[in-house]
């Protein structure tokens, strides 16, 4: 779906953005026929209240009523409007520009590749809109895009030439290893993938001077997740197209690092693979070698996001990064803890998460941090491995799965792990249901702070 944004200064209805403060020495200004519209139609002027202004010759504008300045309150009253041009107030700062046209564009989006749409989108027309803003948009759609593809069209190949052709738009180099190829160092990410058709790969994206901090962003592809031989039931596997979440946010963020020229070394890592069952498919009671050296007991094949990020976070320990982030569709325990709106968070660095947490929901994106409890670590504890991929208790479920990816990252590593949704079940403020890229704004302005500024 094209971006409902313009920077083109075209006729265009004006957009008169009003809050509850402002309303009423707004409504004295305008013509008293005008007046008694706007009190029909806008009683009590609450916040995301709106109502179209008649004209001569159609709509002669759209008055909006703001919480408290904040921008965000517009998408859900875009998704109401008419076909057509809307100009935002050229009275707005670049702040308020910016989180109107998120907004906007967040709210509008469809994934309609196979349905018709029945109407063409309004657009929201503003000369300053920024390419900060286009960037954002760019990432958000190629997540929510990604996810929202059936596994058929998002498969392992499909996540290898999304991520190529990103590479090769910012210059960036590439890297695949595919297949048996996969066996001898990655042997997590080969044993979860080797059962289907679409061969298991690693996706390895390098970008920026070596000379500068290095940055690495992991994140996992289970393009889809039949639960392996544990086969899950229908109801859970239903939207199973969606496990690769972690991995679409992965390269989002890469896009929007590498747009933003972040002094940085980037590399992204994405294990790209699907969980099936065929008659090699690896089994319960299994032992795993790892790129770690570790061996892990399978308990059970539907905990395989873990498997395919631990040799991915191991291989990233290896570079020395000054900072890793990884991000995982893993746990059904994180969402029963949290809910769909709130990634989990975990980390043991206290300024890490204190900032990151900070920096997100100043954006209105907020992450919660979870314990990353090292006495649970005994739920991993197997009779004929180092480790088990999964504990036999359903307590802490998201916190023993962190643990397990922290058994694969150096000690001297300063890492996060971003348990998220990647989903809305239902449409909400700015969230059409399906696929959604949670965090990434927020995130970002991190990174910008941190990297910005001269390396010690």
């Amino acid at each position: 779906m094209k971006i409902p944004l313009s920077n083109e200064d075209q006729k265009s209805i004006p957009l008169y953005l009003e809050t509850q403060k402002s309303f009423n020495d707004f409504l004295s200004r305008q013509p008293s026929a005008t007046q008694s519209w706007i009190k029909q139609h806008i009683p009590k002027s609450n916040p995301g209240s709106y109502c179209l202004i008649p004209g001569d010759k159609g709509i002669s504008g759209v008055l909006a009523i703001m919480d408290n300045s904040h921008m965000r309150t517009l998408g859900n009253i875009a998704k109401k409007l008419p076909s057509g041009r809307y100009a935002l107030p050229k009275s707005l700062n670049q702040s308020q520009i910016l989180d109107a046209s998120l907004a906007w564009s967040r709210a509008l989006y469809k994934w309609d590749k196979h349905k018709k749409p029945k109407s063409l989108a309004p657009i929201l027309v503003s000369k300053d809109i920024s390419s900060e803003v286009n960037v954002y948009n760019e990432a958000a759609y190629w997540v929510r895009d990604w996810v929202n593809s059936p596994a058929g069209e998002f498969g392992p190949t499909h996540f290898e030439k999304a991520a190529k052709e990103l590479a090769k738009s910012h210059g960036a180099k590439c890297d695949i290893t595919q297949g048996d190829e996969l066996e001898k160092n990655f042997p997590m990410v080969h044993a979860v993938g080797r059962a289907a058709k679409d061969q298991p790969r690693l996706i390895d994206i390098t970008w920026g001077d070596p000379k500068d901090p290095k940055l690495t962003i992991v994140g996992k592809g289970v393009c889809f997740d039949t639960g392996g031989l544990d086969i899950k039931p229908s109801q859970f596997m239903r939207n199973m197209k969606k496990d690769m979440g972690g991995g679409a946010h992965a390269l989002g963020l890469a896009h929007i690092v590498m747009s933003k020229k972040l002094p940085v070394r980037l590399r992204c890592l994405v294990p790209a693979v699907e969980n099936n069952v065929d008659g090699n498919a690896f089994r319960p009671g299994d032992i795993l070698q790892t790129r770690k050296g570790l061996s892990v007991e399978i308990h059970n094949t539907d905990a395989e996001g873990r498997l395919i990020l631990g040799d991915a976070l191991a291989l990233a320990s290896e570079d020395k990064p000054a900072l890793l982030l990884d991000f995982a569709t893993l746990t059904g325990a994180a969402r029963v803890a949290l809910g769909p709106e709130l990634p989990a968070l975990f980390t043991h660095d206290d300024k890490l998460a204190y900032e990151l947490s900070t920096h997100c929901k100043s954006v209105g994106e907020p992450l919660w941090r979870m314990p990353l409890h090292k006495p649970y670590k005994k739920y991993l504890d197997s009779s004929v491995a180092d480790l088990s991929n999964a504990a036999k208790t359903r307590h802490a479920g998201c916190i023993t799965a962190a643990l397990f990816l922290e058994s694969f990252v150096a000690d001297e590593t300063e890492w996060a792990h971003i348990d998220l949704y990647a989903w809305n079940d239902s449409s909400g403020a700015n969230k059409p249901t399906g696929g959604e890229a949670q965090c990434l704004r927020g995130i970002t302005s991190y990174l910008s702070e941190r990297f910005s500024k001269p390396s010690a």
